[in-house]
């Protein structure tokens, strides 16, 4: 391996521990505001706002808008590949709605079961850029293990602490990940820009959201008043931060150590805030480290079962993080053809 390998590793690692971050903080926001929707939109919508300035300024991300547009009308891109952010959106709001109940670890576990259930069917279906890719038995086990250890992890909280229901939210916004790393890894090809993908991913993403929140403002009465600390405003930032250090990473590290680094950190990082930042009404037991430990586990083993290149890795705010050398050379070929 490289001798700057090491570097990356820890890098990656850490970009993971910041969606654990940005969960807390989202949380922290929904809390204050009274309204789980709301926070999301605020979190989305800053990251919005800080990737149109770079917009303005960027030539690069400019034209690649242009190449997804010229796909979307030429057939080469389906229309409905591009609202991968709202993956990204159902992720945010979920943080908003349950984190505050379920702790950064329990939510954090629950969305990596989501995802790598969900990353096993899409792949089989093909959904993403690599086509269909057929699960290996040990792709399989490690998904199982994942579902154990959210069982694991909830196994002393059944007292009735929070409504059973709040756990389906972060497995399906886990799905909704997953669905949306394979659009994007479409998008990145059409744009040939990381950066064009997470701008679509944060304005489709913000769109969905404004929605809701517009919705349950009518139905159960506006949010209340913005809290006055600064760092329940920084939500979008962090996403931006780790989206830039995975985009980065990926041509060091490669797809499958990037996504198992990632997932890692988020599952070490959501452990830490937990024990060493307490917040809210969850407590980490030990039900709740063992769950941990033994989500780690299975992710090694399925990220370490023979992934074929091609793979598409993004973060859980809906960016693209990377795509495999062959789906560059196809976006090279493409550019050929135009």
């Amino acid at each position: 391996m490289p001798a700057a390998t090491p570097y990356w590793v820890l890098l990656a690692v850490f970009s993971g521990a910041l969606i654990s971050l940005q969960a807390r903080i989202n949380g922290e926001l929904a809390t204050a505001v009274g309204d789980g929707s709301s926070a999301a939109v605020i979190s989305f919508g800053s990251g919005l706002l800080v990737l149109l300035i770079g917009l303005a300024v960027l030539r690069g991300p400019r034209a690649g808008l242009g190449r997804v547009l010229r796909d979307v009308r030429g057939g080469r891109l389906n229309w409905w590949q591009l609202l991968g952010g709202f993956g990204g959106g159902a992720f945010v709001l979920s943080q908003g709605i349950t984190v505050e109940a379920l702790g950064v670890a329990l939510f954090t576990v629950a969305v990596v079961a989501g995802q790598v259930s969900g990353g096993l069917l899409f792949d089989r279906v093909g959904l993403g850029p690599a086509g269909p890719q057929r699960p290996t038995r040990r792709r399989v086990l490690g998904a199982v293990l994942v579902l154990v250890a959210v069982g694991l992890s909830m196994a002393d909280k059944l007292a009735g602490q929070f409504p059973y229901w709040m756990l389906l939210l972060p497995l399906a916004a886990g799905l909704c990940v997953s669905w949306q790393q394979a659009v994007n890894g479409h998008v990145r090809i059409s744009a040939d820009s990381g950066y064009t993908a997470t701008f679509l991913n944060f304005l489709t993403g913000t769109a969905a959201l404004t929605v809701v929140a517009a919705v349950y403002a009518l139905a159960s009465g506006m949010p209340g008043e913005l809290p006055s600390q600064p760092y329940l405003y920084l939500g979008g930032l962090v996403g931006i931060v780790f989206i830039s250090i995975a985009v980065v990473s990926v041509q060091r590290l490669g797809v499958l150590v990037l996504g198992l680094c990632t997932i890692t950190g988020q599952l070490v990082g959501s452990l830490c805030l937990d024990l060493f930042l307490p917040h809210g009404s969850a407590d980490v037991t030990v039900a709740t480290v063992v769950g941990v430990v033994v989500a780690l586990g299975a992710v090694v083993l399925a990220a370490a079962a023979g992934a074929r290149p091609g793979r598409v890795v993004a973060s859980s705010n809906g960016s693209v993080v990377g795509a495999s050398d062959t789906a560059d050379q196809v976006s090279a070929e493409r550019d050929k053809t135009r």
